[in-house]
């Protein structure tokens, strides 16, 4: 499979995970787990396949974890900075940690399994 798509699938799959933390980390955000999950998941797609295309571009596993890490945290930046709407609270940590460890997965699965582009 090649690097791009196994970002993709393997950002979406764990971006829903990521989403589901919410239920351990944060229990009173249950009436919006839907829509913490849908949110996990499309940002951990889009976190995915740049990390994927990165990986297709590079071929360092060392590059690869940090890439992924620093995109799975960018990506996660702007919800942890933001606050519930129904209660004010801040989730910074909630959500900064496990989204820069689904970028760094990525960053592993993709360098690590990913197929390398075929040299012409």
């Amino acid at each position: 499979m090649n690097k791009p798509l196994l970002g993709l699938i393997l950002g979406g799959v764990l971006g829903a995970l990521d989403g589901l933390t919410a239920l351990v980390s944060a229990p009173e955000v249950a009436p919006q787990i839907m829509t913490i999950i849908m949110g996990s998941m499309f940002k951990g797609l889009m976190a995915g396949v740049l990390i994927g295309w990165i990986a297709k571009r590079l071929n360092s596993l060392p590059l690869g974890l940090l890439i992924g890490l620093a995109i799975g945290a960018l990506f996660a930046l702007p919800f942890a900075l933001g606050k519930d709407p129904t209660t004010g609270n801040v989730y910074f940590w909630e959500i900064m940690i496990p989204g820069s460890i689904v970028g760094l997965i990525v960053g592993f699965a993709t360098q690590k399994y990913g197929r390398a582009p075929a040299r012409s």
